[in-house]
């Protein structure tokens, strides 16, 4: 098994490293024709006679062949600007699409060959490794997980950190440095959904490929429980099914784009204008669409969450947090369990709550009355920009999957998911769901504590013998299983019987089954 895993771990980061490599391949080469293919027609002119001197020249670097088509827009814009001729002004920007039409070279014709060097060559190492954990013995033991330089904020998973922060920041906001790895998977794109691939069509490819590694990975570690089996194989069907297939083959069939499981107000931009006319111009399955989303939000998350718990979502069904139990599971114990940021985490959740809900009704404003300011100073526009980038994309991505190494892997799920803390007011006012606790067999292992990707001192309440009952817990179950004396329990029963912390904290007497 030590070869095996050796094998594995050499082909992972040949194939990575391959993967990283392919960035730097390439040519690029800029045709009035390709001009004419991207371009919108009321800029086509303009673009053409400003990117003359780049007109059939051949880049050897997606460096400078950006560069020098950015240049020329820019110096364009700033001419414009300088005469106020704001209705001259190019805002669109071409640059992603521009330079993946242009590419040239090995990827002509080779995209499958350097896609199973690299991505194929990368899973298949990682694989490898992960199945050689069948070896151990089923069960949970931190094998050194506080001083393991991947687990416990060592150099590797700084490392880890910084890749996927960079990812995020280049995915977002430099999508035309990722043009190459965008072309990887165009044959699966073409495959799919009959057209070719999107930066969003690779992000959902990546993210749903290591959710089914990293979720192999989970499998073999809780093969001792049941309900970790099953969890994880929802949170795989889910995403592989709902957020990334279907979506992809709705485009294939003309209509609007939507993962069916995605939930405002996570989905913030489900009541967007855009998305509105898009789905009403759809027909009678857009209609559907719209209706469905609406009715998750208003009606099935208090139904659901009241007779299963905050679980049937955070920990089963969403891609957040498929994302954060599978690649995240080694960095759960990273959590924050002190008190300071429990209460840094209800403000931060619920004001990003209470934002992403004025937000959207300034948006409902808009929509129906045509108006975008409202008091005066309010621009439905302007917020609506400002929460796409500080938590659409700052919060949720860079930090909520990049601090994974250094936070824990539900930094977004604990302070920024707004329909994290939407569930948890029903949870933690109108559920049935409850974590129980034997306290006579508790042996204040820690175990428990540790392993809380919520920041939760689960000891605490195990050595009370008192319920578990926290608006923030996911019900992911990882506290009863790494137990070794069988504490903790996850049980539904009458709201009556829970122990509300408010009592715990009033030193008031259990209430018990």
């Amino acid at each position: 098994m030590k070869i095996i895993r050796l094998v594995g771990l050499s082909l992972f980061f040949a194939g990575f490293i391959t993967f990283i490599l392919t960035l730097t391949f390439g040519q690029y080469r800029l045709t009035p024709a390709l001009i004419g293919q991207t371009i919108k027609p009321e800029h086509r002119a303009v673009l053409q006679e400003r990117t003359a001197f780049m007109h059939g020249r051949l880049y050897t670097s997606n460096f400078a062949f950006i560069s020098d088509f950015k240049g020329a827009i820019n110096a364009y814009n700033a001419e414009v600007r300088s005469r106020q001729e704001w209705d001259k002004v190019i805002y669109d920007d071409y640059t992603f699409e521009v330079t993946k039409a242009a590419t040239q070279g090995i990827f002509q014709g080779n995209a499958w060959l350097w896609f199973w060097l690299s991505i194929g060559v990368a899973t298949l190492g990682a694989l490898m490794y992960i199945l050689a954990g069948l070896q151990r013995l089923p069960g949970i033991k931190n094998n050194h997980l506080y001083r393991h330089p991947a687990t416990d904020r060592g150099w590797i998973g700084i490392s880890l950190g910084a890749f996927l922060i960079g990812f995020y920041i280049v995915l977002y906001f430099y999508p035309e440095y990722l043009t190459n790895w965008v072309l990887l998977v165009d044959p699966i794109s073409q495959g799919i959904n009959g057209g070719p691939a999107s930066r969003w069509f690779l992000y959902g490819f990546l993210y749903t490929l290591v959710i089914w590694v990293m979720g192999i990975r989970m499998l073999i570690n809780y093969r001792h429980n049941r309900y970790q089996q099953v969890r994880t194989l929802s949170v795989i069907f889910f995403q592989t099914a709902f957020a990334f297939l279907i979506p992809e083959i709705l485009t294939l069939l003309n209509q609007p784009y939507q993962d069916l499981k995605n939930i405002w107000p996570l989905d913030y931009t489900f009541f967007f204008d855009y998305r509105i006319n898009e789905k009403i111009q759809a027909g009678g399955f857009g209609i559907f669409m719209l209706v469905w989303g609406t009715a998750l939000s208003l009606v099935a998350v208090p139904i659901l969450t009241y007779f299963l718990g905050k679980r049937w979502y955070c920990s089963w069904v969403c891609g957040c947090g498929g994302l954060a139990e599978t690649l995240g599971d080694p960095y759960r114990h990273l959590s924050d369990k002190r008190l300071v940021a429990w209460k840094i985490e209800r403000w931060m959740v619920h004001s990003v709550l209470v934002f992403a809900i004025v937000m959207t009704l300034l948006v409902l404003y808009t929509y129906f009355s045509g108006q975008s300011t409202i008091l005066g100073f309010l621009d439905s526009y302007s917020i609506r920009s400002a929460y796409g980038f500080w938590i659409g994309s700052i919060f949720a991505g860079v930090v909520g999957t990049g601090f994974y190494p250094l936070m824990g892997n539900r930094v977004w799920c604990r302070f920024g998911c707004p329909l994290a803390a939407y569930i948890g007011l029903v949870q933690r006012f109108k559920s049935r769901f409850r974590i129980t606790t034997n306290g006579g067999q508790c042996i204040s292992c820690g175990n428990c504590s540790a392993y809380c990707e919520m920041g939760i001192d689960v000891r605490w309440y195990a050595q009370r013998g008192q319920d578990v009952v926290r608006a923030s817990c996911v019900g992911c179950g990882i506290c009863s299983a790494v137990c070794p004396r069988g504490v903790l329990k996850l049980e539904l029963g009458p709201e009556k019987t829970r122990v509300k912390s408010e009592e715990l904290r009033r030193g008031r007497p259990a209430v018990k089954n």
